[in-house]
């Protein structure tokens, strides 16, 4: 479930009217609901209460220093990929020793950073990178807790720039090379062979992958972890989440029955999951972003034109491809809807952006009430891979980002003044 429903004709996040956050804080605005994040935590917290384990939220799918605290107050440990990330953790006040270490390119800075700070483990992501924490650690005076990534060969059916688990990806270690990895770090003095893991991609709807990835990873690391004393199994993260909801005006509920659409709750996940890793007796490991986060955010966007063609209906908005990049970058469907409820008459439209590029759309064709100039639409699911990967193309400022508590709300990101796009920017003496 989530907090985004309609009140009569107006859309509201929790307790609060959508269009007052609009009316303060101006558009393009995300808005979060902390209730929708901690429910989401909580729900596979519980779904998985019969193994010991700990969710490491993977915080690249939405990094905001307020989604983290919330995160973090609940005892979320966080999965991390870069020294940056490391950073807004424990900025966010969340604990290093709760935080994994993942990606293929760490840099010896960021090793270092890592182990000065009590890592909990390294995701490692090849033999290279082995021996370079191993070094690092050794010029530290340390023991460096490492996990090999094992790559799976699973295909997840996911899209392929988002699927992670077969030998086509640049990802984790061959299957069939990992015994003999682990054989050789042993080998290595300052590493400690803490765990085993593995993730195989993302936005995943079935839980027929995570089962099959399971049931092939389970045996080896239960022969592994006798072998090496291994502390825990990593799975990974990758449930997906209800893109194509059903928002009604009137209606205080998003989703049709999870029956009807056959969604993959946490209940289905636990229950197909827990038979399968109980009798391994280790610590389970799990790094879920969006399934977190995504339901909770939407992009608020205000109608700038109405533009008619021969062919096409176009509603031109102020938000863009540098606000939200998935519809652009993936073809992803996010549902529309409008801040004030239109009725039922609708009309095929693209909803696209003022950025100079024909890719800056939110939707094509897409049947959608009639609005005009100054009406304002909600792009929904947009807490996962949304403001995280704005950008300044064309020195447009980064929207501004707002957390909303039942009937409290808070900006948790100002607005970025034009001119800090270019503050670092400098011009040399020869051209003044």
């Amino acid at each position: 479930m989530h907090d985004f429903h309609y009140v009569g004709s107006e859309l509201y996040c929790e307790g609060v009217p959508i269009k007052t956050l609009v009316e303060r804080h101006g558009t393009p605005l995300y808005v979060y609901s902390q209730h929708t994040l901690t429910d989401h935590f909580q729900k596979l917290d519980r779904a998985l209460s019969p193994l010991n384990h700990l969710i490491c939220y993977a915080m690249k799918a939405n990094s905001n220093q307020a989604v983290m605290r919330t995160l973090a107050n609940l005892g979320s440990g966080f999965d991390t990929v870069s020294e940056g990330e490391l950073r807004r953790v424990i900025a966010a006040g969340g604990k290093v020793n709760q935080c994994v270490f993942a990606g293929v390119g760490k840099t010896e800075t960021e090793i270092e950073f890592a182990l000065r700070q009590g890592i909990y483990c390294f995701n490692v992501e090849s033999e290279p990178e082995l021996a370079r924490i191993n070094r690092v650690a050794e010029r530290l005076r340390k023991t460096a807790p490492i996990a090999v990534r094992v790559n799976p060969n699973v295909d997840a059916g996911t899209h392929a720039k988002i699927t992670t688990g077969t030998y086509e990806n640049k990802f984790g270690i061959a299957f069939e090379k990992v015994e003999g990895v682990y054989a050789r770090a042993a080998k290595l003095r300052h590493l400690r062979l803490l765990g085993i893991q593995m993730h195989i991609g993302s936005q995943l709807t079935e839980v027929a992958p995570f089962e099959k990835a399971v049931r092939k990873l389970a045996p080896l690391a239960a022969k592994l972890a006798v072998k090496y004393g291994f502390e825990f199994i990593s799975i990974g993260g990758g449930l997906g989440i209800v893109y194509q909801p059903a928002l009604e005006s009137g209606s205080q509920t998003w989703w049709k029955t999870t029956a009807a659409r056959k969604i993959l709750t946490p209940s289905i996940y636990a229950s197909t999951l827990v038979p399968l890793l109980q009798p391994l007796g280790l610590r389970v490991l799990l790094e879920p972003g969006r399934f977190i986060v995504g339901n909770a955010g939407a992009l608020i966007t205000r109608v700038e034109y109405v533009k008619r063609t021969g062919k096409k209906n176009f509603v031109i908005v102020d938000a863009a491809m540098n606000d939200l990049i998935r519809p652009a970058f993936y073809d992803s469907f996010h549902e529309i809807v409008p801040l004030q409820s239109k009725g039922s008459g609708r009309i095929a439209s693209d909803v696209v952006g003022p950025i100079c590029e024909s890719g800056d759309y939110f939707a094509k064709d897409r049947a959608l009430p009639k609005v005009g100039e100054g009406d304002h639409l909600a792009l929904l699911s947009a807490g996962a891979y949304g403001a995280v990967m704005g950008s300044n193309y064309n020195s447009r400022s980064l929207a501004a980002e707002v957390l909303v508590h039942d009937k409290d709300s808070a900006v948790v990101r100002a607005r970025q003044d034009l001119k800090e796009i270019w503050k670092h920017e400098t011009i040399p003496a020869w051209l003044r």
